[in-house]
């Protein structure tokens, strides 16, 4: 049975440059649940490999831990720019674990 997780979060960005990165956080409760459910097949950084929707568009990523317990899911630009998502935009997001899927 696939593992599915509905939430909304905040953009937050990683580092306040040019280059920075945009990201949502999983919440707590999402975030325990998956690491219980990664365990052994996580890979680079405890990466977890997620399929993602956010309004219309949806892709392929990783999501990874943070220091506060929580996944963060990065936003790449295209996604941001096909939603109209900015800073401190909240964003309705469907995640899928892909454990054990290339």
């Amino acid at each position: 049975m696939a593992a599915v997780y509905e939430f909304s979060s905040p953009v937050w960005q990683w580092r306040a440059r040019s280059d920075a990165w945009y990201f949502v956080s999983v919440p707590e409760d999402a975030s325990d649940e998956i690491t219980a459910r990664s365990e052994g097949l996580r890979g680079g950084f405890n990466s977890v490999p997620v399929q993602v929707t956010v309004g219309r568009t949806s892709w392929r990523t990783s999501i990874f831990p943070g220091g506060d317990g929580r996944y963060s899911l990065p936003l790449k630009k295209a996604v941001r720019v096909a939603e109209g998502i900015e800073l401190d935009s909240v964003v309705d997001v469907t995640i899928e674990l892909r454990l054990g899927t290339p």
